[in-house]
């Protein structure tokens, strides 16, 4: 059976580069599947009136992964696949991940891993561990403000969006830490179990 770890933490904390590197170190044996795929397209986020909070609990497509997480754990599964998101586009792309039916482990990186509300909280039991990569804000804001610029957005812009909405989801998300077996800090590696 696949074991399933959740790597949660705020946004810029570094857990998409984390994963990468444990899946890197686990030698072909593990696959990363990051919970951005998972976002409600723009035009969806646009019909729902969500397209200015875009990364808040509930821009995401919680059913989906919940679906996802529940066929990992099928014993005999087929194959799968996993949305990805794309910064290029700035939408999720449909498929993009290929989960094989005997991979070891799935790290499922994302901030809601440890959120209890908001039928978040039926993602949490799916996970085998949580770990929560605790980054400070003032590092974290940072990093996403480079992020945004770096995509195409004006610096002014990436600041307002970042101290606006990136500010109250990492409250949110930081408020989740204690549903979290493992605490990890930045530039710290763990091995896949």
């Amino acid at each position: 059976m696949t074991r399933v770890i959740g790597l949660a933490g705020p946004p810029g904390a570094g857990k998409s580069t984390l994963a990468a590197r444990m899946a890197d170190a686990a030698a072909g044996s593990a696959v990363v599947v990051p919970i951005d795929g998972f976002h409600f397209s723009n035009a969806a986020l646009e019909l729902r009136g969500l397209a200015g909070r875009k990364g808040a609990p509930d821009t995401y497509d919680v059913d989906a992964l919940v679906a996802l997480l529940v066929r990992l754990r099928e014993p005999g599964r087929d194959a799968l696949t996993a949305p990805a998101y794309s910064r290029d586009l700035h939408e999720p792309v449909k498929d993009a991940i290929a989960v094989p039916a005997g991979v070891r482990v799935v790290i499922v990186e994302g901030n809601y891993l440890g959120l209890l509300r908001d039928g978040w909280e039926r993602v949490r039991p799916l996970l085998d561990d949580l770990w929560f990569l605790d980054v400070p804000w003032a590092v974290t804001r940072a990093r996403l403000i480079a992020r945004r610029v770096t995509t195409g957005r004006d610096r002014a812009d990436a600041v307002a969006w970042v101290d606006r909405v990136d500010r109250a989801n990492d409250e949110v998300i930081r408020a989740t830490s204690p549903a979290a077996n493992r605490l990890l800090t930045d530039g710290e590696t763990p091995a896949v179990p």
